[in-house]
């Protein structure tokens, strides 16, 4: 790591307490903006082939047709012989070969979040008595717990799964099972009502759940639920942490690319009973406080008649990998603490890897989607500090609102957030569904972003033709991005099935101190 980054140190003043202190978290990620990042966004955006056919190949057409532009007045004029004929066959070829490999359209016809029954509903209150109740910590534990719950960000309507409620706590395979039973059926049942979609007219299905991954899997849990086809392509993605839904996202578009006429469905989720820790590690106790039950599922579709009954078109999806750095590997780990319990470890140099994974991956995406402007201070300020080493040129930080009128960041926690808004200098508006669904729901890992994004539709705030910017953080330690642009007008939500805000969004915005 650069040692312009992020420092962290930890003063432990007695047992009972530590004090963190973070320096510089994310504020100074563009000081070390590598140019080679910037060309790996500009090679997503430009294609050789399609630059070189409209710079050499169209005049020589021009030549070979005949066409003659006499006057601006008098458009194109057509000399029919030989040569128009031939170089008119020419083009048609030319035109059918750009059409047959031209890329296809990915819409969202719609998606789900599973809200689970309120029986599950735990308050931090309730949260904290359970711990307490449970036999599992001792007194320091508790007390970490308590003051990282006063603080993450999370309300007092968040869902907990039974097996991890009861008392005592019921963790075992077969309430995991009952976990994700309910969370990807009860989606997907919502999804499919509201889609007029059947299951068997299902041809993709990709699942992604990190820390439980059964066997047989979770894809096929769902193949014998729904009774899909034989000939379905399924895959089950685990162990990518919270990013890990956008790769679904990701992978889907690529199989939709290559099948066409289909669906695929998308099912992200994660499931706490067998994860939940019962240890004294602090460093573990931090996913106790922060991750709640939850998922959501997607319906996507390359059909030219779906575009206008869907709500948005996929633009672009942009992955940022950082594993081959053993920092960044390390940094969110599942493995045994010292009395051989397993837990989630998050590292105290998460955020300093997140930062560094965040600057990588947003240099990449600027080139597809800033304004020309954005891109040339940017590249410009970025070029006077390559060059003059020695001088103080302050970085230039690109203004995403120009390219994004909704932000949909993943609820990972409130100190996340904070240096997010910071460093892409956002406003609480834009904040808002992240913080709310934080609030609401608590971190439900790779799922957050689509209650944060039915959270901006049951605010009606989706405008036909409005850019709205998915991105979120993962173990590995991975950065990825999908961009979307809403191919309606959605001022009202007209059925709220599958919308988790049904019954609560009119009492947000809430600030909690």
């Amino acid at each position: 790591m650069d040692k312009e980054r992020l420092t962290t140190e930890m003063n432990i003043k007695d047992p009972s307490s530590a004090v963190i202190k973070i320096w510089r978290w994310l504020s100074d990620f563009l000081q070390s903006v590598k140019l080679k990042y910037v060309s790996l966004g500009y090679g997503y955006s430009c294609n050789v082939a399609t630059i070189l056919i409209f710079a050499l190949i169209l005049p020589l057409l021009v030549q070979l047709t005949g066409l003659k532009l006499h006057h601006p007045s008098h458009l194109w004029t057509i000399q029919l012989d030989t040569k128009t004929i031939t170089g008119s066959a020419m083009l048609l070829v030319l035109f059918g070969l750009y059409w047959a490999k031209r890329s296809i359209p990915v819409y969202m016809v719609d998606f789900a979040c599973y809200k689970p029954e309120k029986e599950h509903k735990v308050s931090v209150e309730s949260f904290l008595k359970m711990t307490e109740e449970s036999g599992y910590f001792n007194e320091e534990a508790i007390q970490f717990q308590c003051r990282i719950s006063g603080k993450a960000g999370l309300g007092d309507e968040t869902y907990l799964p039974s097996g991890i409620t009861a008392q005592p706590p019921n963790l075992c395979m077969m309430e995991a099972h009952l976990e994700a039973e309910a969370v990807m059926f009860g989606a997907l049942d919502a999804l499919f009502k509201k889609t007029w979609v059947q299951p068997r007219d299902i041809d993709i299905l990709v699942v992604n759940c990190s820390l439980f991954n059964p066997t047989p899997s979770l894809s096929a849990m769902i193949v014998n639920h729904y009774k899909l086809r034989t000939n379905i392509k399924s895959y089950n993605l685990g162990g990518m942490g919270c990013s890990a839904g956008l790769i679904s996202i990701d992978l889907a578009k690529d199989l939709l690319k290559l099948n066409p006429n289909s669906y695929a469905v998308v099912v992200s989720t994660e499931n706490i009973t067998l994860n939940w820790y019962s240890g004294s590690d602090r460093s573990m106790l931090l996913a106790n406080c922060l991750f709640r039950m939850g998922g959501a599922s997607i319906l996507l579709s390359n059909k030219s008649s779906d575009r206008g009954r869907s709500k948005y078109e996929l633009v672009h999806t942009v992955r940022t990998h950082k594993g081959a750095d053993d920092k960044s590997f390390n940094c969110a780990y599942q493995r045994e603490d010292e009395c051989g319990i397993i837990g989630l470890c998050l590292a105290r140099e998460l955020m300093v890897v997140a930062g560094d994974a965040l600057k990588t991956h947003i240099t990449t995406l600027g080139p597809l989607v800033l304004p020309f402007t954005e891109q040339l201070k940017f590249f410009v300020s970025l070029v006077r500090r390559k060059l003059l080493k020695r001088s103080r040129v302050k970085p230039y930080i690109p203004d995403f609102k120009l390219a994004f009128e909704h932000f949909c960041i993943h609820a990972g926690g409130r100190g996340v957030l904070d240096e997010l808004k910071k460093n892409l200098e956002l406003s609480e508006w834009h904040m808002e569904p992240s913080r709310m669904t934080l609030h609401r729901f608590g971190n439900t890992s790779s799922s957050s972003l689509w209650y944060e994004l039915a959270y901006i539709e049951a605010k009606g705030r989706v405008s036909k033709g409005n850019r709205v910017w998915q991105i979120a953080l993962g173990s590995g330690f991975k950065c990825n991005s999908a961009v979307w642009k809403a191919v309606r007008d959605m001022p009202v939500v007209g059925d709220w099935r599958g919308n988790p805000w049904d019954d609560s969004v009119d009492k947000y915005p809430v600030y909690k101190e």
